[in-house]
């Protein structure tokens, strides 16, 4: 950080307290999997009660004595907190037991750092952190307040700590606008996408669900895959095309966890707009875990964030293969919508009904059946060809061309808007009544 802090090392002390102030308390477990994520070797784990936390050290005299008696006794160079600390209370902390502490959210920040790969996700992570970083400046340099004096030594009239804040704010803001010219491009592509009704699907879930061997599953790629939290940073689009639907773009991002910083949220808004404009999400869980129903709940937290929560949904509960005498399969509702897909990504075992109920949930907004043109119309022919929505074609004795087609019905609404009020305008003849477009819906929106 921006203080003299000893140097820093990888066997690391864990401390998790739960506080009875909290309802639901993070799983340990996870706390340990992120620890080992960032290449920590932890030593010791450390537990502790409090009705809430001490406002000068967090865990209190007594509890804070117990960890500088491990650390001493295992040589720990890092101590890491799975909670979120306040920045007087990071360097009470560091000043009593001589060694670098981090709470959680620099934990995460710092496995984010290590697997960004991108332009755009480094700059993403660059952003988090020096938002983290700019909360503990005032800590930091404590020693730097006063102005400098001397011959030689006069500054600008302002102390060392205003000129790092004012240089930090510099970066974010440069950082940022980097960023929205970054999102305005997303935003492009998302336009380019939909004035070609090419659907985007998004996978989401908790971290190490399986999001990205399922990915790699359907699209045939060499995403990196591995069993820790963060594996993925950078998302990741390929195109896919699907039975009797045509094609669609499938997204992989980042995963979610309990308590993601908002900090972190709002840095990676650019990255996680790709799910809050999917036209399905893919919401992958992890079907052997203990407490899939909390993490599922953690999910939408973060799905309410970033305004995904009311985007249709197809749960898909993978690793299949670690449940005993579980088959894939698809369950729906009353109305035979698919809702969710049991399959495991690792062997492939129900991955067929997965592309099967992602066709069937797209496909809701598919009309097929025959579009009659007159002669003098071909140049709509032409367009329906261009856009591989044309499955037959036949000629009437008339002259008249009959074409079989399938297509979104915004892009059957569009493609007829301009022979609304012409002569002798196409028919459209649909396999279903109640997918027969009506003539005031014709018009673009």
């Amino acid at each position: 950080m921006f203080f003299d802090r000893p140097e820093s090392g990888e066997l690391a002390v864990l401390v998790h307290l739960e506080l009875s102030a909290i309802d639901s308390p993070d799983d340990p477990r996870e706390f340990e999997e992120l620890a080992l994520s960032a290449g920590a070797d932890p030593v010791a784990f450390i537990f502790g009660q409090r009705a809430t936390p001490d406002p000068k050290t967090f865990v209190g005299r007594g509890k804070l004595e117990e960890i500088q008696e491990t650390v001493t006794k295992h040589g720990a160079e890092l101590v890491i907190f799975d909670h979120t600390l306040s920045p007087s209370q990071e360097r009470n902390i560091e000043r009593e037991l001589k060694c670098r502490v981090l709470d959680r959210t620099g934990l995460i920040l710092d496995i984010f750092a290590q697997r960004a790969r991108t332009h755009e996700g480094k700059l993403q992570v660059e952003l988090a952190q020096l938002r983290h970083m700019s909360t503990r400046l005032v800590r930091g340099w404590t020693h730097l307040e006063r102005q400098k004096g001397g011959i030689g030594l006069r500054g600008p009239g302002e102390t060392q700590l205003e000129t790092d804040r004012r240089l930090l704010r510099a970066r974010i803001d440069s950082i940022e606008k980097r960023l929205d010219k970054v999102r305005r491009q997303r935003e492009q592509g998302r336009r380019g996408r939909s004035r070609a009704e090419v659907a985007t699907v998004s996978l989401v879930g908790y971290t190490n669900a399986g999001k990205s061997t399922l990915f790699n599953r359907i699209t045939s790629s060499d995403v990196y895959v591995q069993d820790q939290l963060f594996a993925t940073l950078d998302p990741t689009m390929r195109r896919v095309e699907l039975p009797n639907v045509g094609a669609m773009v499938l997204a992989d991002t980042v995963g979610f966890v309990s308590h993601l910083p908002h900090r972190l949220v709002e840095a990676f808004r650019a990255t996680l707009e790709e799910a809050a404009n999917a036209s399905l999400l893919l919401h992958v869980v992890d079907a052997a875990a203990e407490n899939r129903l909390h993490l599922i709940e953690e999910v939408q937290t973060v799905l309410e964030e970033i305004g995904a929560a009311d985007l249709p949904q197809l749960l898909v509960y993978n690793k299949l293969d670690l449940l005993a005498d579980a088959e894939p399969r698809i369950d729906r509702d009353d109305q035979g919508v698919p809702r969710a897909v049991w399959l495991s990504a690792v062997t492939g075992a129900g991955c067929d009904l997965l592309v099967e109920a992602i066709a069937e949930r797209i496909g809701e907004q598919m009309v097929s059946g025959a579009l009659v043109i007159p002669p003098q119309h071909a140049r709509l022919r032409a367009q329906l060809f261009a856009g591989n929505a044309v499955q037959n074609e036949s000629y009437r004795d008339n002259g008249d061309i009959e074409l079989q087609v399938l297509l979104p019905r915004a892009e059957l609404q569009r493609l007829m808007a301009p022979f609304r009020e012409v002569g002798n305008p196409p028919q459209w003849l649909p396999e279903k009544p109640e997918e027969e477009p009506r003539p005031e819906d014709w018009e673009l929106d």
